[in-house]
């Protein structure tokens, strides 16, 4: 694994608020696709399974967008207070695109985005939730998984679609849920967050347990399929792909 990057360092950020906020090293972005499928493996050891924070004041959706071309990419992370979901802060970064597409290693290309704009936020948000896989992963490394160890702060995978795995359907009420199963394990939840539309999948990124991270995705839904942090990052992020080309 050669070459340094823009993440290359430890990277502290919100001193002006007194907060601190640390992106950890843990390797180049330059990398192949066979070395990147290699340290997926190596970095899923090191999620941890553990309960949210007992008090949640805020709470980060984040989103990204490519450009027509797929040559740029934008990122963006809407926080918001808790439980009453008001805005709080909105961060947004875009940047080229450094790794090519490959089925089960979108993280590569999207969290670098995602960590640049993370060093623009002045409030820490005590959890993170991802629209993207955690553990629910083939290598139990997705994007929310990827950015929890770098950030070292709770997240959630909070997905549209199912990447691995097999379920029953839950239930057409709001609130139904059912496992989600890869070779005997389980690895994330599905969700119904309105009655009767599309489930979404959740899963633990780094610092949760499923249970929880499934209760916090639904308490934050309120008339929509998504929940607000991530329906307004991907309401922004929409609005800055235009920029890009």
């Amino acid at each position: 694994m050669k070459g340094t990057d823009t993440i290359g360092r430890k990277t502290f950020f919100g001193e002006a608020l007194g907060n601190w906020m640390e992106i950890k090293h843990l390797h180049s972005w330059h990398l192949s696709p066979k070395e990147a499928a290699v340290l997926q493996k190596e970095l899923a050891g090191q999620i941890e399974i553990c309960p949210l924070p007992s008090q949640i004041q805020t709470i980060a959706g984040l989103d990204c967008a490519f450009s027509r071309d797929g040559r740029r990419i934008a990122a963006v992370i809407a926080v918001l207070s808790f439980p009453t979901l008001e805005v709080v802060e909105i961060a947004e970064a875009s940047d080229k695109v450094r790794f090519p597409y490959v089925p089960g290693l979108l993280s590569f290309r999207e969290a670098p985005v995602c960590l640049k704009a993370a060093g623009k936020l002045r409030q820490i948000p005590d959890v993170f939730l991802a629209d993207g896989q955690g553990i629910a992963h083939p290598r139990r490394l997705g994007l929310a998984s990827h950015l929890g160890l770098f950030l070292n702060r709770p997240t959630i995978g909070c997905a549209k679609s199912r990447l691995c795995g097999v379920f029953e359907e839950p239930a057409a009420a709001k609130g139904s849920r059912s496992l989600l199963w890869e070779n005997g394990e389980v690895v994330g939840m599905v969700l119904r967050t309105r009655c009767q539309v599309r489930p979404l999948f959740v899963s633990v990124g780094h610092r949760a347990v499923l249970e929880e991270a499934a209760e916090l995705v639904l308490q934050c839904c309120r008339r929509y399929r998504l929940p607000e942090p991530t329906r307004l990052a991907h309401q922004k992020v929409s609005i800055l792909k235009t920029a890009l080309g």
